[in-house]
């Protein structure tokens, strides 16, 4: 039997070593970490091979590959998103990712992405609101209270500086699911009943359904002037979340456009409506809020470049630690034009 050389072992981080991770960091501290790292990359966005995610849809759902690289280092992402999942006990949403050196083409990260994409996800929109909201705001409306909910407002607090969180959901189960994880978390939580009644007094409303269908979630009549809207549930074609006539009374702000006018709410809209990269807002190129009066939209369907920066965080923060399993993974012959050779001598 043939022992696997320091080349061929990629460093791969399991679900327990995720887990084990975001204890050791912090919650708080992982996802300010990571709004970091976006914030990073974001302002060195014309570096990156930009393209939409692959996506394969069926009735049941949607499986993407998100690629992108800066130059020297390439990442991609696995994610499915199956609304039908959780009656059946499973997860709506899995994935897991890679980090590659360009230079050689030799993946230098294997991890899950199940849990790194809900504090990802998370983290973004955090690091938007904290960059769009209105100044002081304290409360906001958490509409969808499934497995991104507490991710979401424990960002919102840790990036954003919220203290109340207003929870609805239309399965009452969820909201008290959510409520109890909250608990002790220093948040203030309020159970609703109605999204009306979630977004009273919130400055900034955060939208996360699973249904995969066309949905208003937010009609025109319950959203007033001078709040931030942070929509993260419409990511796909054929799924949205908000009422075409709020998008036209705000300013939107969004990824990537080429992937956004077909995934995010604004597919609703004219293919010319005009929209502003955040990015641009990040790296002082564009003004993001400029009145206390103003809507703001961060009209959100995830981006790989986000996934990216996630994997930089995890390479950077599991050097040195026990965080990960070598794994081997790559085929690496004393002779690298003779891989059968390789075949012959490991036979028993």
């Amino acid at each position: 039997m043939l022992s696997p050389s320091d080349k061929a072992l990629v460093p791969f981080v399991s679900v327990d070593n995720m887990m084990q991770l975001i204890h050791h960091v912090g919650v708080s501290d992982m996802l300010r970490g990571l709004a970091d790292y976006i914030a990073d990359d974001f302002k060195r966005w014309e570096l990156f091979d930009k393209t939409p995610r692959v996506a394969s849809h069926s009735a049941e759902g949607v499986i993407e590959l998100m690629p992108t690289s800066d130059g020297e280092t390439y990442g991609f992402k696995y994610v499915n998103g199956h609304p039908k999942n959780t009656s059946e006990g499973l997860q709506t949403v899995t994935a897991f990712g890679l980090l590659a050196d360009v230079e050689t083409g030799y993946p230098v990260l294997l991890t899950e992405m199940t849990m790194l994409t809900a504090l990802r996800t998370a983290a973004t929109s955090a690091l938007v609101a904290r960059t769009l909201a209105p100044r002081g705001a304290t409360t906001m409306a958490m509409i969808g209270n499934g497995a991104q909910s507490e991710f979401q407002s424990l960002a919102m607090m840790a990036i954003a500086g919220i203290t109340h969180v207003r929870l609805y959901d239309i399965d009452p189960a969820a909201t008290a699911k959510c409520a109890a994880n909250l608990n002790g978390t220093g948040l203030h939580v309020t159970s609703c009943t109605s999204a009306e009644e979630a977004i009273e007094g919130a400055q900034i409303l955060t939208t996360c359904t699973a249904d995969k269908a066309y949905a208003t979630i937010l009609t025109d009549n319950m959203v007033g002037a001078g709040v931030h809207i942070n929509a993260i549930g419409g990511d796909c074609p054929g799924k949205t979340e908000i009422a075409p006539a709020i998008l036209e009374r705000g300013d939107i702000f969004v990824e990537y456009p080429p992937q956004t006018r077909v995934e995010g709410d604004i597919q609703q809209l004219a293919e010319d409506h005009p929209v502003t990269e955040i990015w641009e807002v990040l790296a002082g190129r564009r003004t993001g809020r400029t009145s206390d009066k103003q809507i703001t939209i961060f009209d959100s369907v995830g981006f790989a470049i986000e996934d990216f920066s996630a994997l930089r965080f995890v390479r950077d923060r599991i050097a040195g630690t026990a965080f990960f399993h070598p794994l081997d993974l790559l085929a690496d012959p004393d002779d690298p034009r003779d891989l059968f050779g390789m075949l012959g001598r490991a036979k028993l």
